[in-house]
């Protein structure tokens, strides 16, 4: 019998005090044992949530065809010769069994493309998710048929960004994307047409943020900015117009009453617009 199993010190002979870790003389000091095996659960139950899950791996995403729940042949170097094969054919095995059909490729290859595509432009994790839900709404609507995977993979991101408020022009997705202009619109025009996209007119305001920043503005010409796009948004003035090339406009019109130094040709490039378009929609400002 140990000291630690009769609770008393072996130096001193006091009490000893133990916790999660170790276990220590209340008197001396002694440590007498350490690292102790937690033979409990290794996942955390959350009493409190619907379900009540249990934390024993990755969480489930839907950025994955089959969420997250596969499993994995990883690499090891300590292998040599005909084990290193053996591993290789189980693994190239073991992948061509995670995807069943054509459908499920397809959509493998669609999820790695929305994730470059959501990588490249800095978006958040929640659009990619959606982004993954909206592409197979529309590969179980049936929308794929004759059109381009990639076309509809940057349609879903363009849509989700728009349905979430997420301030990214169509020039921006298209030069990320790996489909052309044509492939997604057609893509987006069919899933708007097909699943009703929650997707409204955008407001300029949202683009002010971002295009200030790569301006280099200060706060002053965006704020100006913005109440200049709310009363532009007011009086109608941005029906039908491109909302980037609004936003430029508000921006050089802001420049221009706080005496900030900004020209037509930097306020379009932010927007990819064309100066001709700053410059119609400025008029449009100054006479209202």
């Amino acid at each position: 019998m140990t000291a630690a199993t009769r609770n008393v010190c072996p130096e001193c002979e006091n009490s000893l005090r133990a916790d999660d870790c170790e276990t220590v003389c209340t008197g001396c000091g002694l440590v007498v044992d350490e690292h102790a095996i937690d033979p409990g659960p290794e996942w955390r139950s959350f009493a409190d949530d619907e379900d009540d899950p249990e934390r024993t791996g990755a969480p489930l995403t839907r950025s994955r065809h089959d969420r997250g729940l596969s499993t994995e042949i990883g690499y090891s170097s300590r292998l040599t010769g005909r084990k290193r094969r053996r591993v290789a054919r189980m693994r190239r095995q073991h992948k061509r069994t995670q995807i069943r059909s054509k459908q499920e490729r397809n959509r493998v290859y669609a999820f790695t493309e929305i994730r470059r595509l959501v990588g490249a432009l800095d978006l958040p994790d929640h659009v990619r998710d959606q982004s993954c839900v909206l592409f197979e709404s529309a590969q179980e609507a049936d929308l794929l048929q004759g059109r381009s995977i990639e076309g509809f993979a940057a349609a879903a991101v363009y849509a989700t960004c728009r349905t979430v408020a997420v301030s990214r022009t169509l020039p921006e997705v298209t030069g990320a994307a790996k489909a052309t202009r044509d492939e997604l619109d057609a893509a987006y025009d069919a899933m708007n047409r097909e699943l009703g996209l929650p997707t409204g007119p955008i407001d300029p305001r949202e683009y002010l943020a971002r295009f200030a920043s790569k301006l280099d503005l200060p706060q002053r010409v965006e704020t100006r900015a913005r109440e200049l796009a709310r009363e532009a948004r007011e009086s109608g003035l941005d029906t039908g117009r491109n909302p980037g090339g609004v936003a430029a406009a508000c921006l050089y019109t802001a420049a221009g009453h706080e005496g900030c130094h900004l020209t037509q040709q930097a306020a379009a490039d932010v927007a990819d617009v064309a100066p001709v378009t700053v410059r119609s929609t400025y008029y449009e400002l100054t006479e209202n």
